[in-house]
């Protein structure tokens, strides 16, 4: 069978797998590089408020103080891998962790703490001092009710790239780890759908080509075995049905031939003189009567071809059952010549009346008596009797011939 289903599978997981990769290396690098400049510049925005609040006020004392406060912003910004600087109002850098205290302050000619607005934070070369993109934050120190300067606090976006850069490695690291746990989930499952898949596909061919004795042994316990179940039952109702069929056949078979045969053979010994002629009337209407049971066999059929193949209806009627027994024999009559075989009726009163389907109940007789002939040995009698009892007629046909055995 080709695994066409597991194909499919595999190739859907697959193409899964790379749009996951995809989404990670897209949408989930942007959400997870915002987050953290927003992690990064919320904790230098308050580490800047508590250097303006703290310490930046003690720079402008003395020089000692400013060489004090230079040394704790220069350990503080080695430990955040920052850029601490203290401004005045004008721009001027007056202490940067970067440069020596004793260098010369530096001024920025754009300097506008307006332009960050309503942010906390803001993203760029600040003012154009740097070369590269930094996050930066403003807090103003303020002593006396003004505002002496500023504390600003940089951490460069390289930073920030190359942590996000190593969380999607390990996203992508638990993105692969995932997809072979699932993959290997995936493949078991396949195997474990693909074998009773396998085993339904066997036994759909063993019907196909008529076996229908053929079991689909599936034990999962799920839905797959209640197919199998269904199917089985299926074969197993297909076979009933045409073994029934075969029967039917059979049945119908043997009851046209029989009559058919017996036809036959009195109109060739009346076509070839051997019937003398005061016995021809009474030959022909033995013809007759093979006749008009045919045709009764025919409506039965049809019959049944309207009702279903199991539509079996009844047609009580009162007759004469010693009649229609004197009947029936008189239509083997040739064949007991041939094999010169007597038949022996031995019934009870000159008639016999009873209520039942007389087509049916002649049908049964001619095969009881069909069937004594047939396996009845040459010079042999057969003794076919009725005798009443409660109410009841029974009839028994007895031969003389091989018999049946008491298994059969």
């Amino acid at each position: 069978m080709k695994r066409t289903l597991t194909l499919k599978l595999v190739l859907m997981y697959l193409s899964l797998a790379v749009a996951a990769f995809i989404l990670v290396s897209t949408a989930g690098s942007s959400g997870i590089q915002n987050e953290l400049i927003k992690k990064t510049s919320t904790d230098i925005y308050r580490e800047a408020n508590q250097i303006a609040s703290d310490q930046a006020g003690y720079f402008y004392d003395s020089e000692e103080s400013a060489n004090r406060v230079y040394r704790n912003l220069s350990a503080v910004a080695n430990y955040q891998d920052a850029r601490i600087w203290l401004l005045d109002t004008e721009g001027n850098i007056l202490l940067n962790t970067d440069r020596n205290i004793s260098d010369p302050p530096e001024h920025l000619e754009a300097f506008d703490p307006v332009v960050l607005g309503s942010s906390y934070y803001a993203t760029g070369n600040f003012f154009g001092y740097f070369d590269e993109d930094v996050i930066s934050v403003l807090s103003p120190v303020v002593s006396n009710m003004t505002t002496r300067g500023y504390v600003a606090i940089h951490v460069a976006m390289s930073s920030i790239v190359k942590e996000r850069e190593a969380l999607i490695v390990r996203m992508h690291l638990l993105v692969i780890a995932l997809f072979l746990l699932f993959l290997a989930a995936m493949l078991i499952m396949s195997m474990m759908v693909n074998r009773p898949i396998s085993k339904i596909t066997a036994g759909a061919r063993e019907y196909a080509a008529g076996n229908y004795t053929h079991r689909i042994q599936i034990k999962t316990g799920d839905e797959l075995e209640y197919l199998a179940e269904t199917l089985n039952y299926m074969s197993e109702e297909i076979g009933k049905t045409e073994e029934s069929q075969r029967k039917f056949i059979a049945n119908v078979s043997h009851d046209f031939r029989s009559p058919l045969t017996s036809i036959k053979g009195y109109v060739e010994a009346i076509r070839d003189g051997v019937i003398p002629p005061e016995q021809m009337e009474h030959y022909l209407d033995i013809v007759l009567f093979e006749t008009d049971r045919l045709n009764k066999l025919t409506e039965g059929l049809l019959t049944l071809n309207h009702g279903g193949q199991n539509a079996f209806y009844l047609n009580p009627q009162e007759f004469d059952i010693n009649q229609v027994i004197k009947d029936t024999c008189a239509t083997f009559e040739g064949i007991c010549t041939e094999k010169r075989i007597t038949a022996d009726l031995i019934l009870t009163g000159d008639t016999m009346p009873v209520r039942a389907d007389k087509v049916k109940i002649q049908q049964v007789l001619y095969n009881l008596i069909d069937n004594a002939i047939k396996f009845s040995h040459p010079n042999s009698s057969l003794e076919i009797e009725t005798t009443l009892r409660h109410d009841k007629v029974y009839i028994s046909v007895r031969d003389h011939g091989i018999g049946i055995s008491r298994d059969q």
